[in-house]
């Protein structure tokens, strides 16, 4: 009975024998097949890819694939990665290799990026064995486990509780695994604050938000969301902003990405439209925008991706005048 099928865009190809962050790699995972010649790329080659023109041949894009699978598989020869993954796939398993491990070398975006806004969009979507892949990729990529956990704070929010708690277990899954534990200690609550102190919070975030644009009088700024929203505003202005933006354990340029690359998961263009302008305001630039949208093609698909990119731009062009 050959062995089960995990995912397509390089988790485990075999039963669980040798643990790796793109999961298990063992008997039967790397069996025979064609083998292509890609040379793993050294240290100095894995950070930031190099954009490839109209005229790249086959063997350009596959040294772009292999520097992305060697991160992703880093016990796998990238070459066998991909035998196994034709053989089980076919054409599927072409694609995922050489689409996906294309895409993760771009510039224009670090890895540490791009692992921001697919784990926030693998949360959002409750992909769940992708999820667990994409932790332990992301941890590979620089993100601390903290800053995983912050992601997973936005999805409660912008994608509701019963996501973020499913989340919560995958990721679970994958630290645990990372620092060979049965469980993690030692996590931080939440700070306790009086709505005071939120709407103080709250204020340091719709400034960045807005640019500015937003009254800098917390109770004023509360009343105008209350005649917007009713009472849902208030949970925007104390929660969302006070208590989730606020935090610290990250940036609020990364918590734009993560926002951005999340709403365009779940179709919402009306408020992707004021979370691309708060990412300019957080530093993220334009072409960094442009590039999210464009990997998000292989995680969410084409229509949500083009539709974010279409936003982005219109976005863009109402500031231009």
């Amino acid at each position: 009975m050959p062995p089960p099928e995990r995912s397509v865009t390089g988790r485990s190809l075999a039963p669980r024998h040798v643990t790796s962050p793109m999961g298990p790699l063992g008997r039967g995972g790397l069996s025979p097949g064609p083998i292509y010649a890609l040379r793993s790329p050294g240290a100095n080659e894995t950070m930031r890819g190099i954009q490839m023109g109209d005229d790249a041949t086959w063997e350009d894009r596959l040294e772009h694939a292999s520097a992305t699978f060697s991160r992703f598989v880093p016990d796998a020869e990238p070459a066998r990665v991909l035998a196994s993954m034709e053989r089980r796939m076919g054409a599927l398993g072409t694609f995922a290799f050489t689409a996906v491990g294309e895409m993760w070398d771009r510039p224009g975006l670090t890895r540490r990026d791009r692992s921001l806004m697919i784990i926030a969009v693998l949360a959002a979507q409750a992909r769940n064995e992708e999820l667990e892949l994409h932790t332990a990729v992301g941890l590979r990529h620089g993100l601390a486990r903290i800053e995983i956990e912050e992601i997973n704070l936005h999805i409660a929010a912008y994608a509701g509780f019963p996501a973020a708690m499913a989340a919560s277990r995958r990721m679970d899954a994958a630290f645990r695994e990372a620092e060979g534990v049965a469980e993690i200690e030692g996590r931080a609550p939440a700070d306790h604050l009086s709505d005071p102190e939120r709407m103080e919070r709250a204020a340091d975030v719709r400034a960045s938000l807005t640019g500015g644009r937003a009254n800098p009088d917390p109770r004023a700024d509360l009343e105008a969301l209350r005649g917007h929203l009713g009472e849902l505003g208030d949970w925007a202005m104390k929660w969302a902003f006070g208590e989730i933006w606020s935090r610290p354990q990250l940036s609020r340029r990364d918590r734009s990405l993560v926002v951005i690359a999340t709403l365009v998961a779940l179709g919402q263009e009306a408020e992707l439209s004021f979370h691309v302008r708060a990412g300019l305001n957080h530093e993220l630039g334009r072409d960094e925008i442009r590039e999210a949208m464009t990997h998000l093609c292989l995680y969410v698909g084409f229509p949500r991706a083009v539709q974010g990119m279409r936003t982005a731009m219109e976005v863009f062009a109402r500031i231009d005048g």
